[in-house]
């Protein structure tokens, strides 16, 4: 049996600035860390942008967003998160005043959202750290980047601060953890990278959070600023009480990021992890007043489940899995590994209200998958019921937590239209429920095309969940 989702529930859609815009090098735009990731996370950096980095050109977005922003309106979202590419306001990073060529970019989306009636959802910070600040500064292992960063966020409060309620500071902040130099900007090879750097990096990032979201209640009055975690829940691969414990310490490394948000202060559990491997950062006392400073809801990514496991005769990796764990074996796989558990979703949004007590924002769902473009009478389209029954299936847990009791803001599948990928910097795997004509060799027109799953979102957010089965 369905339900519908409460009255005012956000329905949209998530992108991230370096997957889709593209123009890298126009409107005064510095290079960004992405602009030498052209494989994504599965190769070393470049020295500078090279042809082969499909995200130079993106799907154009920087272009064509008015098409792309009627799209969603037609299948009905009333929310679009989309991220500032950091670079394109602060070409460096450290200057003292905005590239306006940036600001008016961002002004004319907004332009576009407000006129189809969409809730604009920014993230300030999306894996776009500046170059210049990861190779001149070591990125979010310098305390000064606290400062850069809220220059940055400064300038998007009081430029967009009275069109935008909806804020996010740091994309998935804790995959800094295994991705430092996308998510971190760090720049030294993470076999070389101390814990302790590592994790002083981690501190400045969660000091910088604190302070903008202080910041954009004093500039940007009746504004809600979040967190955004990658939410994977662990479980014991057996029911043995050491598989437990051993799944409960993983979870602690994502907890520590939603709880410091959440809570203003380290829990005793990083702070024993710290001294069991020696690790020591400076936090001063103006760092702890800081840190008090709490979000007003978090949100959250979530793709797959793990298990763990005490016993290493069975350690295993996922394949295509950035943040460890040992596949379930009683779930199906994606086509790039990734574990398929609906009903994990439903487990984490308990989880996190119970934990927490803080408004709940799902940012990022979705499947990636190989399409394949077909003519169906006469109209090219995309047949993917496997898309359809992936959210069909998640979004029918959505509506069992809601049931539950958990306080949920809204929705915003990964992807609405086909980008880049992060991890592998592909095209072909796709997400959305727009087809983009773009290969991963660079062919192709650009040119949209609805997926059957479009017509098939349009049909849940009108009826408000009602039509899922």
């Amino acid at each position: 049996m369905t339900t519908t989702f409460p009255d005012g529930f956000l329905w949209g859609g998530a992108t991230a600035a370096n997957q889709l815009e593209g123009a890298y090098a126009e409107g005064g735009k510095g290079l960004s860390i992405q602009d030498v990731m052209p494989h994504g996370i599965t190769t070393p950096p470049t020295e500078g942008p090279t042809p082969d980095n499909l995200k130079l050109e993106g799907i154009d977005f920087y272009h064509r967003y008015a098409e792309d922003i009627a799209l969603f309106a037609e299948m009905g979202f009333s929310v679009f998160r989309f991220s500032i590419a950091w670079s394109r306001i602060f070409p460096q990073g450290d200057e003292t005043e905005p590239n306006e060529e940036g600001l008016a970019f961002y002004d004319r989306v907004l332009d576009e959202l407000e006129k189809h009636g969409i809730e604009p959802l920014i993230t300030l910070s999306h894996y776009e750290t500046p170059l210049h600040l990861a190779r001149e500064y070591g990125g979010w292992t310098n305390r000064e980047l606290i400062g850069f960063y809220e220059r940055f966020a400064r300038a998007c409060f009081e430029r967009y601060g009275s069109r935008v309620k909806y804020w996010l500071t740091f994309n998935e902040i804790n995959s800094i953890v295994h991705v430092p130099f996308m998510s971190g900007g760090i720049p030294t090879p993470v076999e070389e990278l101390s814990k302790s750097d590592l994790y002083q990096a981690i501190h400045h990032e969660l000091v910088a959070s604190a302070r903008v979201t202080t910041l954009a209640h004093e500039l940007a009055p009746g504004s809600q600023i979040g967190c955004m975690v990658i939410a994977m829940p662990t479980y014991p691969l057996s029911p043995d009480p050491r598989d437990a414990l051993a799944a409960k310490q993983a979870e602690h490394t994502n907890y520590a990021f939603g709880d410091i948000h959440c809570r203003g202060y380290y829990p005793g559990y990083l702070l024993r992890f710290f001294r069991d491997n020696g690790i020591e950062i400076e936090i001063t006392d103006a760092d702890r007043e800081d840190l008090t400073n709490t979000v007003d809801f978090v949100s959250f990514s979530y793709y797959m489940s793990v298990c763990q496991t005490a016993d290493p005769a069975k350690q295993a990796t996922g394949e295509g899995n950035i943040m460890g764990g040992v596949p379930n074996p009683t779930l199906e796989a994606s086509e790039w590994g990734w574990q398929i558990d609906p009903v994990g979703l439903r487990i984490v949004l308990n989880d996190y209200w119970d934990r927490w007590q803080k408004p709940l924002f799902i940012v990022e769902n979705g499947l990636g998958a190989k399409d394949q473009l077909v003519e169906v009478d006469g109209v090219k389209t995309v047949e993917d019921d496997y898309r359809i029954a992936y959210m069909n299936d998640h979004l029918v847990q959505v509506g069992e937590a809601l049931k539950d009791g958990v306080n949920l803001l809204g929705y915003t599948s990964w992807g609405p239209i086909d980008l880049v990928s992060a991890s592998t910097a592909q095209l072909s795997k796709r997400y959305g429920f727009i087809y983009v004509d773009r290969n991963d060799d660079g062919s192709g027109t650009l040119e949209r095309f609805r997926k059957k799953s479009f017509g098939w979102y349009g049909e849940v957010i009108r009826s408000n969940g009602g039509s899922l089965v």
